[in-house]
Protein backbone atom coordinates (compact mmCIF):
# COMPACT_ATOMS: atom_id res chain seq x y z
CA UNK A 1 0.00 0.00 0.00
CA UNK A 2 1.29 3.44 -0.95
CA UNK A 3 1.38 6.35 1.45
CA UNK A 4 -0.99 9.05 0.22
CA UNK A 5 1.71 11.74 0.26
CA UNK A 6 4.12 9.53 -1.72
CA UNK A 7 1.45 9.24 -4.39
CA UNK A 8 0.98 13.00 -4.45
CA UNK A 9 4.73 13.54 -4.84
CA UNK A 10 4.78 11.22 -7.83
CA UNK A 11 1.90 12.84 -9.68
CA UNK A 12 2.17 16.56 -9.27
CA UNK A 13 -0.76 17.41 -11.54
CA UNK A 14 -0.82 19.13 -14.96
CA UNK A 15 0.34 22.48 -13.54
CA UNK A 16 2.14 21.36 -10.39
CA UNK A 17 4.68 19.33 -12.38
CA UNK A 18 6.15 22.64 -13.56
CA UNK A 19 6.03 24.40 -10.19
CA UNK A 20 9.79 24.63 -9.66
CA UNK A 21 10.30 26.32 -13.03
CA UNK A 22 7.24 28.56 -13.03
CA UNK A 23 6.40 29.55 -9.45
CA UNK A 24 6.52 33.28 -8.83
CA UNK A 25 6.77 34.26 -12.48
CA UNK A 26 4.42 32.36 -14.79
CA UNK A 27 2.29 31.00 -11.95
CA UNK A 28 1.53 32.72 -8.66
CA UNK A 29 3.10 36.02 -9.81
CA UNK A 30 2.98 38.92 -7.35
CA UNK A 31 1.53 42.21 -8.55
CA UNK A 32 2.22 44.91 -5.99
CA UNK A 33 0.99 48.42 -5.33
CA UNK A 34 -2.40 50.07 -5.68
CA UNK A 35 -4.82 48.19 -7.94
CA UNK A 36 -4.56 50.10 -11.20
CA UNK A 37 -3.48 49.77 -14.83
CA UNK A 38 0.10 50.27 -13.65
CA UNK A 39 1.49 48.06 -10.90
CA UNK A 40 4.84 46.60 -9.85
CA UNK A 41 5.99 43.15 -10.94
CA UNK A 42 9.33 41.98 -9.56
CA UNK A 43 10.27 45.58 -8.85
CA UNK A 44 9.39 46.93 -12.30
CA UNK A 45 6.33 48.92 -13.32
CA UNK A 46 4.08 47.07 -15.76
CA UNK A 47 1.01 48.03 -17.75
CA UNK A 48 -1.51 45.59 -16.35
CA UNK A 49 -4.22 43.98 -18.52
CA UNK A 50 -4.90 41.09 -16.15
CA UNK A 51 -7.32 42.37 -13.50
CA UNK A 52 -11.11 42.08 -13.66
CA UNK A 53 -11.55 45.53 -12.13
CA UNK A 54 -13.89 46.37 -15.03
CA UNK A 55 -15.44 49.58 -13.69
CA UNK A 56 -12.40 50.78 -11.77
CA UNK A 57 -14.11 50.52 -8.39
CA UNK A 58 -11.24 48.79 -6.56
CA UNK A 59 -9.59 52.06 -5.59
CA UNK A 60 -12.48 54.46 -6.01
CA UNK A 61 -12.15 57.02 -3.18
CA UNK A 62 -15.72 56.49 -1.97
CA UNK A 63 -15.18 52.71 -1.97
CA UNK A 64 -11.92 52.95 -0.04
CA UNK A 65 -13.55 55.31 2.44
CA UNK A 66 -16.57 53.11 3.15
CA UNK A 67 -14.43 49.96 3.30
CA UNK A 68 -12.19 51.58 5.91
CA UNK A 69 -15.06 53.01 7.94
CA UNK A 70 -16.97 49.73 7.96
CA UNK A 71 -13.88 47.78 9.01
CA UNK A 72 -13.18 50.26 11.80
CA UNK A 73 -16.78 50.21 13.06
CA UNK A 74 -17.58 46.51 12.78
CA UNK A 75 -14.29 44.62 12.33
CA UNK A 76 -14.12 41.48 10.19
CA UNK A 77 -15.74 39.15 12.75
CA UNK A 78 -19.27 40.57 12.80
CA UNK A 79 -21.70 38.85 12.29
CA UNK A 80 -20.23 35.98 14.29
CA UNK A 81 -21.94 32.85 13.09
CA UNK A 82 -23.81 31.37 10.14
CA UNK A 83 -26.68 33.50 8.86
CA UNK A 84 -29.34 30.95 9.78
CA UNK A 85 -28.13 30.75 13.39
CA UNK A 86 -26.78 34.12 14.49
CA UNK A 87 -25.29 35.88 11.48
CA UNK A 88 -28.06 37.87 9.83
CA UNK A 89 -28.26 41.68 9.73
CA UNK A 90 -30.28 44.51 8.21
CA UNK A 91 -27.34 45.23 5.90
CA UNK A 92 -27.29 41.67 4.54
CA UNK A 93 -31.02 41.85 3.86
CA UNK A 94 -30.74 45.31 2.29
CA UNK A 95 -27.98 44.14 -0.05
CA UNK A 96 -30.04 41.15 -1.17
CA UNK A 97 -33.06 43.36 -1.85
CA UNK A 98 -31.05 45.89 -3.86
CA UNK A 99 -29.22 43.21 -5.85
CA UNK A 100 -32.51 41.53 -6.77
CA UNK A 101 -33.87 44.86 -8.00
CA UNK A 102 -30.67 45.56 -9.96
CA UNK A 103 -30.95 42.31 -11.93
CA UNK A 104 -34.75 42.52 -12.19
CA UNK A 105 -35.56 39.52 -9.99
CA UNK A 106 -37.90 39.05 -7.03
CA UNK A 107 -35.29 38.09 -4.45
CA UNK A 108 -31.61 37.27 -3.96
CA UNK A 109 -29.42 35.37 -1.51
CA UNK A 110 -25.76 36.12 -0.76
CA UNK A 111 -22.95 33.57 -1.09
CA UNK A 112 -19.54 33.99 0.52
CA UNK A 113 -17.54 32.95 -2.56
CA UNK A 114 -18.53 32.80 -6.20
CA UNK A 115 -16.91 29.46 -7.02
CA UNK A 116 -18.24 27.80 -3.87
CA UNK A 117 -21.63 29.39 -4.41
CA UNK A 118 -22.06 27.94 -7.89
CA UNK A 119 -20.98 24.44 -6.82
CA UNK A 120 -23.27 24.52 -3.79
CA UNK A 121 -26.26 25.95 -5.66
CA UNK A 122 -26.12 23.19 -8.28
CA UNK A 123 -25.87 20.58 -5.53
CA UNK A 124 -28.86 22.17 -3.77
CA UNK A 125 -31.14 22.54 -6.78
CA UNK A 126 -31.05 19.02 -8.23
CA UNK A 127 -31.31 15.46 -6.93
CA UNK A 128 -30.49 12.08 -8.46
CA UNK A 129 -33.79 12.01 -10.38
CA UNK A 130 -32.99 15.27 -12.23
CA UNK A 131 -30.87 15.84 -15.33
CA UNK A 132 -28.40 18.66 -15.91
CA UNK A 133 -27.72 19.92 -19.44
CA UNK A 134 -24.78 22.31 -19.64
CA UNK A 135 -22.53 24.11 -22.12
CA UNK A 136 -19.34 22.11 -22.76
CA UNK A 137 -17.17 25.21 -22.25
CA UNK A 138 -18.67 26.18 -18.91
CA UNK A 139 -16.42 27.57 -16.16
CA UNK A 140 -14.75 25.13 -13.76
CA UNK A 141 -17.17 26.03 -10.95
CA UNK A 142 -20.07 24.78 -13.08
CA UNK A 143 -18.17 21.67 -14.16
CA UNK A 144 -17.30 20.86 -10.54
CA UNK A 145 -20.89 21.38 -9.46
CA UNK A 146 -22.08 19.08 -12.22
CA UNK A 147 -19.54 16.44 -11.16
CA UNK A 148 -21.17 16.28 -7.73
CA UNK A 149 -24.57 15.59 -9.31
CA UNK A 150 -25.73 12.03 -8.63
CA UNK A 151 -28.05 11.97 -11.63
CA UNK A 152 -27.39 12.09 -15.36
CA UNK A 153 -25.83 15.07 -17.10
CA UNK A 154 -25.38 15.93 -20.76
CA UNK A 155 -22.94 18.49 -22.18
CA UNK A 156 -23.94 20.26 -25.37
CA UNK A 157 -21.44 21.70 -27.85
CA UNK A 158 -20.49 25.27 -27.00
CA UNK A 159 -23.28 27.70 -27.91
CA UNK A 160 -24.68 25.12 -30.36
CA UNK A 161 -28.48 25.22 -30.20
CA UNK A 162 -28.91 22.12 -32.34
CA UNK A 163 -26.68 20.19 -29.93
CA UNK A 164 -28.61 21.64 -26.98
CA UNK A 165 -31.91 20.49 -28.48
CA UNK A 166 -30.59 16.95 -28.91
CA UNK A 167 -29.51 16.95 -25.26
CA UNK A 168 -32.91 18.26 -24.18
CA UNK A 169 -34.63 15.52 -26.15
CA UNK A 170 -32.46 12.89 -24.44
CA UNK A 171 -33.09 14.53 -21.09
CA UNK A 172 -36.87 14.59 -21.56
CA UNK A 173 -36.85 10.90 -22.52
CA UNK A 174 -34.87 10.09 -19.38
CA UNK A 175 -36.92 12.10 -16.87
CA UNK A 176 -40.06 10.25 -17.94
CA UNK A 177 -38.56 7.23 -16.20
CA UNK A 178 -37.11 9.08 -13.20
CA UNK A 179 -39.99 11.53 -12.60
CA UNK A 180 -37.31 14.21 -12.48
CA UNK A 181 -36.73 17.69 -13.85
CA UNK A 182 -34.25 19.36 -16.22
CA UNK A 183 -31.80 22.14 -15.37
CA UNK A 184 -29.90 23.90 -18.18
CA UNK A 185 -26.73 25.74 -17.14
CA UNK A 186 -24.67 28.18 -19.19
CA UNK A 187 -22.73 31.42 -18.85
CA UNK A 188 -23.74 34.96 -19.70
CA UNK A 189 -20.22 35.80 -20.90
CA UNK A 190 -17.60 33.09 -21.36
CA UNK A 191 -14.47 34.27 -19.59
CA UNK A 192 -11.85 33.08 -22.07
CA UNK A 193 -13.45 33.92 -25.41
CA UNK A 194 -15.60 36.88 -24.35
CA UNK A 195 -18.51 35.40 -26.29
CA UNK A 196 -22.00 35.73 -24.86
CA UNK A 197 -24.04 32.63 -24.16
CA UNK A 198 -27.02 32.39 -26.52
CA UNK A 199 -29.43 33.14 -23.71
CA UNK A 200 -32.23 34.47 -25.90
CA UNK A 201 -32.15 31.36 -28.07
CA UNK A 202 -32.10 29.09 -25.01
CA UNK A 203 -35.04 30.93 -23.45
CA UNK A 204 -36.96 30.49 -26.74
CA UNK A 205 -36.54 26.71 -26.43
CA UNK A 206 -38.72 26.79 -23.32
CA UNK A 207 -41.71 26.87 -25.67
CA UNK A 208 -40.82 23.33 -26.77
CA UNK A 209 -39.08 21.84 -23.74
CA UNK A 210 -39.73 21.90 -20.01
CA UNK A 211 -36.58 23.08 -18.20
CA UNK A 212 -35.26 25.77 -15.88
CA UNK A 213 -32.33 28.00 -16.90
CA UNK A 214 -29.39 28.77 -14.59
CA UNK A 215 -26.98 31.47 -15.84
CA UNK A 216 -23.55 32.25 -14.40
CA UNK A 217 -23.12 35.92 -15.31
CA UNK A 218 -19.84 36.59 -13.50
CA UNK A 219 -18.41 38.63 -16.39
CA UNK A 220 -21.77 40.12 -17.40
CA UNK A 221 -22.99 41.90 -14.30
CA UNK A 222 -21.86 45.53 -14.34
CA UNK A 223 -20.55 45.31 -17.92
CA UNK A 224 -23.50 44.17 -20.03
CA UNK A 225 -27.01 45.60 -20.50
CA UNK A 226 -28.28 49.18 -20.54
CA UNK A 227 -27.84 49.62 -16.78
CA UNK A 228 -25.20 46.94 -16.20
CA UNK A 229 -27.89 44.49 -15.14
CA UNK A 230 -26.25 41.65 -17.04
CA UNK A 231 -26.24 39.61 -20.21
CA UNK A 232 -29.92 38.72 -19.99
CA UNK A 233 -30.69 42.44 -19.94
CA UNK A 234 -28.34 42.91 -22.90
CA UNK A 235 -30.24 40.27 -24.90
CA UNK A 236 -33.70 41.29 -23.69
CA UNK A 237 -34.44 37.96 -22.04
CA UNK A 238 -33.76 38.50 -18.35
CA UNK A 239 -37.26 37.27 -17.48
CA UNK A 240 -36.43 33.89 -19.01
CA UNK A 241 -33.45 33.33 -16.69
CA UNK A 242 -34.79 31.35 -13.74
CA UNK A 243 -31.65 31.39 -11.59
CA UNK A 244 -29.23 34.28 -12.02
CA UNK A 245 -25.74 34.22 -10.52
CA UNK A 246 -23.56 37.29 -10.15
CA UNK A 247 -20.13 37.52 -8.56
CA UNK A 248 -18.56 40.39 -6.60
CA UNK A 249 -15.08 39.38 -7.78
CA UNK A 250 -15.12 41.32 -11.04
CA UNK A 251 -17.13 44.52 -11.61
CA UNK A 252 -17.67 44.92 -7.85
CA UNK A 253 -13.92 44.50 -7.15
CA UNK A 254 -14.71 42.57 -3.99
CA UNK A 255 -15.32 38.94 -3.01
CA UNK A 256 -18.49 36.89 -2.74
CA UNK A 257 -21.59 36.81 -4.89
CA UNK A 258 -25.33 36.21 -5.03
CA UNK A 259 -28.08 34.12 -6.59
CA UNK A 260 -31.33 35.76 -7.70
CA UNK A 261 -34.69 34.69 -9.07
CA UNK A 262 -38.22 33.80 -8.05
CA UNK A 263 -38.76 34.41 -4.32
CA UNK A 264 -39.81 30.81 -3.67
CA UNK A 265 -36.70 29.43 -5.37
CA UNK A 266 -34.46 31.86 -3.47
CA UNK A 267 -36.13 30.94 -0.17
CA UNK A 268 -35.42 27.29 -0.95
CA UNK A 269 -31.74 28.10 -1.54
CA UNK A 270 -31.59 30.21 1.62
CA UNK A 271 -32.83 27.30 3.75
CA UNK A 272 -31.10 24.43 1.96
CA UNK A 273 -27.77 25.56 0.46
CA UNK A 274 -25.24 23.79 2.66
CA UNK A 275 -22.29 26.07 1.87
CA UNK A 276 -24.18 28.97 3.46
CA UNK A 277 -26.06 27.15 6.23
CA UNK A 278 -22.83 25.70 7.61
CA UNK A 279 -20.50 28.63 6.92
CA UNK A 280 -19.90 31.88 8.76
CA UNK A 281 -21.89 34.84 7.51
CA UNK A 282 -20.31 37.31 5.09
CA UNK A 283 -18.40 39.91 7.19
CA UNK A 284 -20.10 43.27 7.62
CA UNK A 285 -17.42 45.37 5.85
CA UNK A 286 -17.83 43.25 2.69
CA UNK A 287 -21.62 43.65 2.79
CA UNK A 288 -21.47 47.41 3.36
CA UNK A 289 -18.73 47.71 0.73
CA UNK A 290 -20.90 45.85 -1.79
CA UNK A 291 -23.79 48.24 -1.09
CA UNK A 292 -21.54 51.22 -1.88
CA UNK A 293 -20.26 49.60 -5.07
CA UNK A 294 -23.80 48.84 -6.20
CA UNK A 295 -24.79 52.44 -5.53
CA UNK A 296 -21.91 53.66 -7.70
CA UNK A 297 -22.86 51.28 -10.52
CA UNK A 298 -26.42 52.58 -10.51
CA UNK A 299 -25.56 56.27 -10.24
CA UNK A 300 -22.51 56.47 -12.52
CA UNK A 301 -23.22 54.99 -15.97
CA UNK A 302 -20.13 56.83 -17.19
CA UNK A 303 -17.94 54.11 -15.62
CA UNK A 304 -19.43 51.46 -17.89
CA UNK A 305 -19.31 53.88 -20.83
CA UNK A 306 -15.56 54.42 -20.26
CA UNK A 307 -15.00 50.66 -19.99
CA UNK A 308 -16.62 50.20 -23.39
CA UNK A 309 -14.69 53.11 -24.91
CA UNK A 310 -11.43 51.37 -23.96
CA UNK A 311 -12.80 47.95 -24.98
CA UNK A 312 -13.91 49.14 -28.41
CA UNK A 313 -10.63 50.94 -29.00
CA UNK A 314 -8.63 47.85 -28.06
CA UNK A 315 -10.71 45.41 -30.10
CA UNK A 316 -10.99 47.57 -33.22
CA UNK A 317 -7.29 48.44 -33.02
CA UNK A 318 -6.29 44.79 -32.74
CA UNK A 319 -8.43 43.85 -35.74
CA UNK A 320 -6.95 46.71 -37.76
CA UNK A 321 -3.47 45.47 -36.85
CA UNK A 322 -4.38 42.04 -38.25
CA UNK A 323 -4.90 40.11 -35.03
CA UNK A 324 -7.42 37.30 -34.62
CA UNK A 325 -9.60 38.05 -31.58
CA UNK A 326 -12.40 35.58 -32.22
CA UNK A 327 -15.98 36.81 -31.93
CA UNK A 328 -15.87 38.39 -28.49
CA UNK A 329 -18.99 40.37 -27.59
CA UNK A 330 -17.77 41.67 -24.24
CA UNK A 331 -14.78 43.46 -22.69
CA UNK A 332 -12.93 40.12 -22.46
CA UNK A 333 -10.48 40.35 -25.36
CA UNK A 334 -8.59 37.25 -26.51
CA UNK A 335 -5.64 37.54 -28.89
CA UNK A 336 -4.95 34.25 -30.70
CA UNK A 337 -1.38 33.60 -31.80
CA UNK A 338 0.22 30.50 -33.31
CA UNK A 339 3.00 28.91 -31.26
CA UNK A 340 4.19 26.22 -28.88
CA UNK A 341 4.26 26.23 -25.09
CA UNK A 342 8.01 27.07 -25.00
CA UNK A 343 7.33 29.95 -27.38
CA UNK A 344 4.49 31.12 -25.14
CA UNK A 345 6.96 31.17 -22.25
CA UNK A 346 9.28 33.47 -24.18
CA UNK A 347 6.43 35.68 -25.37
CA UNK A 348 5.41 36.17 -21.74
CA UNK A 349 8.97 36.93 -20.68
CA UNK A 350 9.52 39.45 -23.48
CA UNK A 351 6.24 41.26 -22.85
CA UNK A 352 6.92 41.58 -19.14
CA UNK A 353 10.63 42.31 -19.14
CA UNK A 354 11.13 44.34 -22.31
CA UNK A 355 7.75 45.90 -23.04
CA UNK A 356 6.47 46.27 -19.48
CA UNK A 357 3.13 44.59 -20.26
CA UNK A 358 1.51 42.12 -17.91
CA UNK A 359 -1.35 40.02 -19.29
CA UNK A 360 -2.60 36.49 -18.82
CA UNK A 361 -1.23 33.95 -21.30
CA UNK A 362 -3.16 30.72 -21.85
CA UNK A 363 -1.89 27.55 -23.52
CA UNK A 364 -2.88 23.89 -24.00
CA UNK A 365 -4.96 22.21 -22.56
CA UNK A 366 -7.17 25.29 -22.04
CA UNK A 367 -6.79 26.11 -25.74
CA UNK A 368 -5.84 23.70 -28.57
CA UNK A 369 -2.22 22.70 -29.12
CA UNK A 370 -0.31 25.22 -31.22
CA UNK A 371 -2.36 28.17 -29.96
CA UNK A 372 -1.18 30.91 -27.60
CA UNK A 373 -3.95 33.05 -26.15
CA UNK A 374 -3.19 36.48 -24.73
CA UNK A 375 -6.19 37.40 -22.55
CA UNK A 376 -6.73 41.15 -22.26
CA UNK A 377 -9.12 42.65 -19.71
CA UNK A 378 -9.79 46.34 -20.43
CA UNK A 379 -11.05 48.50 -17.56
CA UNK A 380 -12.49 51.96 -17.11
CA UNK A 381 -9.13 53.00 -15.60
CA UNK A 382 -7.09 52.33 -18.75
CA UNK A 383 -6.40 55.08 -21.26
CA UNK A 384 -6.39 55.23 -25.04
CA UNK A 385 -2.62 55.75 -24.82
CA UNK A 386 -2.38 52.41 -22.96
CA UNK A 387 -4.31 50.78 -25.80
CA UNK A 388 -2.13 52.32 -28.50
CA UNK A 389 1.12 51.32 -26.80
CA UNK A 390 -0.07 47.76 -26.17
CA UNK A 391 -1.21 47.11 -29.73
CA UNK A 392 2.17 48.29 -30.99
CA UNK A 393 3.94 45.98 -28.52
CA UNK A 394 1.75 43.00 -29.43
CA UNK A 395 2.47 43.61 -33.12
CA UNK A 396 6.24 43.60 -32.54
CA UNK A 397 6.04 40.46 -30.42
CA UNK A 398 3.94 38.70 -33.06
CA UNK A 399 6.54 39.50 -35.72
CA UNK A 400 9.24 37.96 -33.52
CA UNK A 401 7.06 34.90 -32.94
CA UNK A 402 6.52 34.39 -36.67
CA UNK A 403 10.26 34.82 -37.27
CA UNK A 404 11.07 32.01 -34.83
CA UNK A 405 12.79 34.22 -32.26
CA UNK A 406 10.95 32.54 -29.38
CA UNK A 407 11.95 28.97 -30.21
CA UNK A 408 12.88 26.42 -27.54
CA UNK A 409 16.60 27.01 -28.19
CA UNK A 410 16.18 30.63 -27.12
CA UNK A 411 13.97 29.82 -24.14
CA UNK A 412 14.17 32.37 -21.36
CA UNK A 413 15.70 31.40 -18.01
CA UNK A 414 13.85 32.98 -15.07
Amino acid sequence: MKDLFDKLRERRGPLGQYSKQTHGYFMFPKLEGEISPRMKFRGKEVLNWSLNNYLGLANHPEVRKIDGEAAAQYGMALPMGARMMSGDSNFHQQLETELASFVQKQDAVLVNFGYQGMVSAIDCLVDRHDIIVYDAESHACIVDGVRLHMGKRFAYNHNDMESLEKCLQRAEANVKDTDGSILVITEGVFGMSGVMGKLKDIVALKKQYNFRLFVDDAHGIGTMGATGGGTGQEQGCQDGIDIYFGTFAKSFALIGGFLAGDENMVEYLRYNMRSQIFAKSMPMPIVIGALKRLELMRNHPEYKAKLWEITNAMQSGLKKAGFEIGVTQSPVTPIFLNGTIPEATNVTFDLRENYGIFCSIVVYPVVPKGIILLRIIPTAMHTLADVEYSIKAFSEVNKKLKAGEYSREKMAVI
